[in-house]
């Protein structure tokens, strides 16, 4: 019997998955670790936390699976994207990490758009300059920090720290190096327009690879210490959104999932590379070689209804604890009795600003409509209801630009309430199904690494030989015509109110 491993280096901490080939989970083990916050708006993580997490976890599945480590034919890695790792000559890390949430770089971000052009780095990157994205850090690190700017070797995403940490090989995958801000997405491959008007040198940069490709072997120092077989393949890998593709069999044209997780994600595969020249949404480049994934990220999906519980629900949560069961499951028995449209009351779920499709840190919540009539769950349909219309906003983007789905997965916490699924049905108006594996990201690298060690042919026959899906929730044709007067009533609202979000911020 043959196995492979996947890791996924995520933001609160790593979970290590060994799957035999058929896509069997056979053992798993997740570490915790913290983020640090220096000052309010920024978010640090200690790289050494990231590899002490993965040196526990890998031990720990080798441990409990009782494989042979020979028997272990690939790993594949998955990480959070966009985050800053510097290291020194000796591979040593020169600082903690700024990872993707951070948001000290507005003024570097500025300083890229107006360096290079925002409609030049849209055509380049396929993305305008974001706080969470890269090259903002590189420049802020370069601007607060010369004394540790001075000393770098070697620029790394967290995921590939890891792989330096198992290889010693200095490199990344395309799909993760789409969100530095510093990659000619449409040829896949490092911008040297970009690096040169930034006064980036080339050589601090890791080597690219397909997400497929072997970059290195597990050294015999790291293969001692955790268990593993000197020289067993690690495999390019991916970002976490990428390698979730992978994992849920998003891999060939037509497919898509939607995210309702803290944020929303909506994330379609195209086989050609197409940008929206306004920004709105995401192009990367997918972990399928040759291949483009275009992907929203609204940045209050699952954090709206989390925020609408622990202030509005405390009697659903002290049932929830006597009846033994989530307490989203007993809110969403409530919003099940309110009419679509929740009796006039529209949300807009802008608790953090938003990102796609307005691109406006100004903007705020909204409820619309409010009256005397309106109970507790009208205002929690609202919700609901509301984050389902930033998803479709998001998702009529995705149709401008000629990537259009026909079936749509759901996935993360809000992918597993009956009720959300039927909305999205309803107002993307297509069948919204669920993988029956539940390993997500993990899984998907490896996959990767499967391919890489030549056990699949390619990654859509890998998909296509583990992956199992469940029953779809087609659209109900009476509920779509509903919710379409209030989804296009929802879409004035923003314009209506922008210049008053601005103003607001200025008080």
């Amino acid at each position: 019997m043959q196995y492979l491993i996947g890791i996924d280096v995520g933001t609160s901490g790593t979970k290590t998955v060994l799957f035999d080939t058929n896509g069997n989970a056979l053992a798993s083990a997740t570490e915790e670790y913290s983020l640090y916050q220096p000052q309010n708006g920024w978010a640090e993580q200690k790289p050494q936390d990231w590899w002490n997490a993965v040196y526990k976890t890998l031990h720990a599945v080798i441990e409990k699976s009782g494989v042979e480590n020979k028997a272990i034919k690939g790993i594949g890695i998955s990480g959070q994207m966009h985050g800053l790792v510097l290291l020194d000559k000796n591979g040593e890390v020169l600082r903690d990490s700024i990872i993707w949430c951070d948001g000290r770089t507005t003024r570097e971000c500025r300083e890229i758009t107006e360096t290079i052009g925002a409609k030049r780095l849209i055509e380049i990157t396929a993305n305008p300059a974001l706080p969470g994205f890269t090259a903002g850090k590189i420049l802020w690190v370069r601007r607060n920090e010369p004394e540790i700017w001075a000393k770098t070797a070697h620029i790394l995403l967290p995921k590939d720290y890891i792989r330096y940490k198992l290889t010693g090989v200095f490199s990344t995958d395309v799909s993760d190096a789409s969100g530095m801000n510093l990659l000619d997405v449409p040829h896949r491959c490092w911008s040297d327009e970009i690096l040169n008007l930034l006064k980036i040198d080339k050589a601090l940069l890791p080597k690219l690879y397909e997400s497929c490709e072997v970059t290195g072997n597990v050294t015999r120092e790291v293969a001692d210490l955790i268990g593993l077989a000197e020289g067993t393949p690690v495999v390019g890998g991916a970002g976490d959104n990428a390698a979730a593709a992978v994992g849920m069999g998003v891999v060939e044209t037509g497919k898509a999932f939607t995210t309702i997780g803290t944020s929303g994600v909506v994330f379609a595969h195209s086989d050609k590379v197409t940008i929206d020249p306004e920004g709105r949404v995401h192009t990367f480049c997918a972990a399928v070689p040759g291949a483009y994934t275009v992907m929203s990220c609204t940045l209050a999906a699952g954090l709206s209804l989390k925020w609408f519980r622990d202030n509005f629900c405390k009697e659903e949560i002290a049932e929830s604890k006597e009846q033994n069961v989530d307490p989203y499951y007993l809110m969403d028995k409530e919003a099940a009795k309110v009419p679509i449209g929740a009796n006039r009351l529209i949300y807009l779920p802008y608790l953090m600003g938003e990102r796609s499709p307005i691109l406006d840190e100004n903007s705020r919540g909204v409820f619309f409509g409010l009256s005397a009539i309106h109970t507790k769950y009208d205002l929690l349909r609202a919700v609901m209801e509301g984050v389902i219309y930033s998803q479709r906003q998001c998702f009529d983007v995705l149709r401008e630009m000629q990537v259009v789905p026909k079936t749509m997965l759901a996935c993360g916490g809000g992918g597993t309430s009956p009720l959300w699924r039927q909305m999205m049905a309803d107002v993307f108006d297509c069948p919204v199904a669920t993988v029956a594996n539940k390993e997500g990201p993990a899984l998907g690298v490896a996959i990767l690494a499967g391919v890489g060690a030549g056990i699949y042919p390619s990654v859509a026959e890998g998909c296509k030989k583990i992956l199992k899906y469940n029953p779809a929730q087609n659209a109900i044709t009476e509920n779509s015509r509903e919710y379409k007067a209030y989804y296009q009533l929802y879409r004035t609202l923003y314009p209506a109110l922008k210049d008053r979000f601005a103003a607001l911020a200025e008080l």
